[in-house]
């Protein structure tokens, strides 16, 4: 007979395992990310364009990228190059979706005049005064939101 420390240190260690082999299957999938009935994200906005030209800027389809099973649009290809280098630096914080939604734990849709860098990070917003709300307070909303983000974030 096996002692009861020893079995519950063997099944807790299975449980790691298995917690382990779920947690990298979900990292592989990637996360949830805002986008149309043609996977176009974020309304088919650059997002390299927030950092760049500090405004929303309409992406063509003419320089597009797929990340994330999701089509980026591009206002240039220079743009969509710095993207496709480095995808984490410019894609928008809780894959596009409200930043003040996730942090009220709902996916909500986005205004692209309405964003907000933080930290180099892109937060998009629901409307203008979702913006302005979490501009008061980032580092609280943004923390908030992101504690949310790790279950709403995940590809059902």
């Amino acid at each position: 007979m096996i002692p009861l420390g020893m079995r519950a240190t063997g099944r807790s260690l299975h449980g790691l395992a298995l917690a382990a082999i779920l947690a990298a299957s979900t990292a592989a999938a990637g996360e949830r990310i805002n986008k149309d009935a043609d996977d176009l994200a974020i309304l088919g906005y650059d997002t390299v364009a927030y950092f760049t030209d500090e405004r929303p800027v309409k992406g063509s389809p003419d320089f597009e990228y797929v990340w994330q099973d999701a089509r980026w649009r591009f206002a240039s290809a220079e743009h969509k190059a710095l993207f496709a280098t480095d995808p984490d630096r410019y894609a928008p914080q809780f894959g596009g979706f409200c930043a003040g939604g996730v942090a009220l734990g709902r996916l909500a849709p986005i205004d692209p005049e309405a964003w907000l860098i933080v930290d180099g990070r892109l937060y998009l917003h629901y409307d203008k005064e979702g913006r302005d709300e979490t501009a008061a307070h980032p580092k609280a909303d943004i923390a908030t939101a992101a504690e949310r983000w790790e279950a709403l974030g995940k590809i059902p």
